[in-house]
């Protein structure tokens, strides 16, 4: 049981580490499904088809 605490806190430390050494460009919003997402259109090939 006591390795279980150790173990929770180990990584707990290490996830606070992780996140006070990325600062604010960490992103903890999870996926993005608004309106504020733009993807870019498909390029379209160049040339056309071959025969």
């Amino acid at each position: 049981m006591w390795k279980l605490a150790v173990g929770f806190v180990v990584f707990a430390a290490v996830a606070l580490f992780v996140i006070m050494q990325a600062g604010d460009k960490i992103d903890m919003g999870g996926e993005q499904h608004g309106g504020d997402i733009q993807h870019a259109p498909a390029a379209a090939p160049e040339g056309g088809a071959s025969k």
